[in-house]
């Protein structure tokens, strides 16, 4: 089965993933009757084209793309009646248990990266243009004005009987889970598709990645980091093998626009209400946790070169031990940085075989 839904023009799509996956597919396809069934299906959602890749029946994807959908309904900024949306415009909502969850879990990522993750830097983002293409440079007062509001610690949460809560913000707050949302759905993807017996896929939420145990010969994925230099003739700076694990990247690339010839992109700076620009233009993300990974990739982008790796020197081992954690850190002048648990794991493109790589 192959589900196709529209594709709206001028949204970014990771062209190395998709490209990555058919040619995974390829290696995939049986040669003979008795070869496993692989199933496919690609959708849009999420502002998203997404993959996905199944050693199992199609029905497994139909009930996939429910679960996307769900989650896309109930989470989204911009569709009315969403619980977020209802949340933006009366400061008060009901949110389910599963939303509840997500939440929760972002404002932990919050909390442990100092705020260089903050869901609450939504009206920010929107006053730059980066939600509705219609991208602007705001003035400084304006961006001044908007930061006053950004603050996770202010979001309230308040349990309800049987499940799910009441959020509740302060007024001129927005909230956006945006930056976890995708890894959280990539994960809840492979578990779903774990407990209906799946032992081999991949799921591709445009450069969110999540393996499913290995290829179905044994072997481990093998998934396209995609290069963040705007010269990249191949467009891939490595590739790192996996085995049951998510891979989410962070960059600069991914939404940006320029104006009298600065460069602004779409990661922010809570603190600054500014594009986080201190040295890095990538963060890769490796662990088995996609809520996290997706907080993470972003947040250590903010923190930048040195930040990033303090925070690794501080929290990685315990990162590790509870998420499997691992990162791949591309500064602006050429070095890559990466963990050591995952560095036999990574070969740079024949492109980029000239970089310096640190172990940390």
């Amino acid at each position: 089965m192959f589900i196709v839904s529209k594709i709206k023009k001028n949204n970014c799509i990771n062209i190395v993933a998709t490209m990555l996956m058919t040619a995974l597919l390829s290696a995939l396809l049986p040669g003979c009757s008795s070869a496993p069934k692989i199933s496919t299906s690609t959708i849009f959602a999420m502002d998203t084209v997404m993959q996905l890749e199944i050693q199992g029946d199609d029905a497994l994807l139909l009930e996939a793309e429910s679960k996307i959908r769900n989650i896309e309904n109930s989470l989204s900024v911009t569709k009315k009646d969403s619980q977020i949306w209802k949340l933006n415009k009366d400061k008060e909502a009901e949110f389910s248990e599963e939303n509840t969850h997500i939440l929760e879990e972002a404002l932990k990522v919050c909390d442990m990266t100092d705020g260089c993750l903050d869901v609450s830097v939504y009206p920010v983002l929107k006053e730059w243009g980066f939600t509705t293409g219609e991208y602007k440079v705001p003035s400084d007062d304006r961006i001044k004005e908007l930061s006053k509001n950004v603050d996770h610690n202010k979001i309230s949460i308040e349990a309800k009987a049987g499940g799910g809560s009441v959020v509740k913000l302060k007024e001129g707050m927005e909230i956006d889970l945006g930056s976890v949302v995708k890894g959280y759905t990539g994960s809840s993807l492979a578990k779903y598709f774990k407990d209906k017996g799946v032992t081999s896929g991949l799921i591709n939420l445009g450069g969110n990645v999540e393996c499913i145990g290995s290829k179905t010969d044994g072997k481990p994925w093998k998934v396209a980091v995609k290069s963040p230099f705007p010269d990249s003739k191949s467009g891939v700076l490595g590739v790192l093998e996996a085995v049951d694990t998510s891979i989410i990247t962070s960059g600069g690339y991914e939404r940006f626009f320029e104006e009298n010839g600065e460069i602004y992109w779409h990661i922010l700076d809570p603190k600054t209400g500014y594009p986080a620009k201190n040295g890095l233009v990538s963060v890769t993300i490796v662990g088995n946790n996609g809520l996290v990974g997706d907080g993470l990739s972003t947040a250590l982008f903010v923190k930048g070169k040195e930040g990033a790796i303090e925070f690794i020197s501080q929290h990685g081992d315990d990162l590790t031990k509870e998420f499997g954690f691992g990162a791949v850190l591309v500064t602006e002048d050429g070095k890559v940085y990466i963990t050591e648990n995952i560095a036999s794991d990574f070969v740079l493109s024949s492109e980029y075989q000239g970089l310096e790589i640190i172990i940390l």
